[in-house]
């Protein structure tokens, strides 16, 4: 059977501003949403996974306030964990959304975890946590504890703070090759390396400066003693050489009750374009099981 797939955006008012979704319309099962991470980062990436629509659901993504399509400027009192949230559930509100898997990356997944936790909403039928982490302070640790392979001199150049200095940011971006993504080619997707509005402010106030220091609004994210109240299934999916590590998903894994974790050999911490085929299998594979 094949199964016509439409796409359509639109805007959301959302607190004086607009937030933009994207719809990929492939049926009237379960719509699957999905959360980017950043926070700043933008909904770009999950294109990827537009194929998941093939199996009769919407997948609907979207560019969170502060990034991208729906970019603020000069009100840091909006990132914080509450106002992505509140965004959350008014897009379900506007899109009459009646029930939904949430996938959520990154800080997406620490957002579907809150969500799921603070919310207990019946809206929710399933969490995909995908290198995500459910305790800021651990996730630190474990990105100190691999920059702790990287030459002395990269070691040195990231502990120093020196975030303007070159040798900061060269072993910064090494370090981000080696867990998180690039260098990109002509053939990585081209949604993944297009141009965007990303949002560094809304990174910076609502993280820290970079991957290994949670300095911001989000530095007491800390739900691992509360994982037990998530009620629905959860799949974790994570890669060996991800920044989040096998530590931080074993933790989520022992802390949810009804969780299957998938651990991808080679894979960093986009998981679903580093092995794109997988990835969509273990998902389609998931769905199918909890629908």
């Amino acid at each position: 059977m094949v199964i016509k797939m439409e796409i359509n955006d639109g805007y959301m008012p959302f607190k004086g501003f607009k937030t933009y979704y994207r719809i990929v319309d492939g049926g009237d099962k379960t719509p699957l949403i999905c959360l980017h991470g950043g926070p700043g980062s933008t909904h770009n990436y999950f294109e990827v996974l537009d194929c998941i629509a093939k199996t009769g659901r919407k997948v609907i993504m979207y560019d969170q306030l502060g990034c991208g399509k729906s970019f603020v400027e000069g009100h840091d009192e909006l990132w914080n964990q509450d106002t992505w949230m509140e965004e959350l559930e008014a897009l379900m509100e506007y899109l009459n959304i009646e029930s939904c898997h949430l996938l959520g990356q990154s800080w997406g997944g620490m957002l579907a975890i809150a969500y799921a936790i603070e919310k207990k909403s019946v809206r929710l039928k399933s969490l995909i946590l995908s290198s995500t982490l459910s305790s800021a302070s651990l996730w630190a640790k474990e990105q100190h504890r691999m920059i702790g392979f990287m030459s002395d001199d990269e070691q040195q150049a990231i502990l120093s703070e020196d975030y303007d200095s070159i040798a900061y940011q060269a072993a910064n971006e090494h370090y981000m090759q080696l867990h998180c993504a690039g260098p990109f080619d002509k053939d990585t997707p081209e949604c993944v390396t297009r141009e965007k509005k990303a949002g560094r402010r809304s990174y910076l106030i609502g993280w820290g400066p970079n991957e290994y220091t949670p300095l911001g609004t989000l530095k007491d994210f800390e739900y691992t003693n509360r994982l037990h109240e998530i009620d629905v299934p959860a799949l974790i999916i994570s890669g060996t050489n991800d920044l989040c590590t096998p530590l931080v998903a074993k933790t989520m894994y022992d802390g949810i009750k009804n969780a299957k974790w998938h651990l991808m050999p080679e894979c960093r911490h986009m998981c679903f374009v580093d092995d794109h085929d997988t990835y969509c299998h273990n998902l389609e594979d998931w769905l199918a099981s909890v629908d």
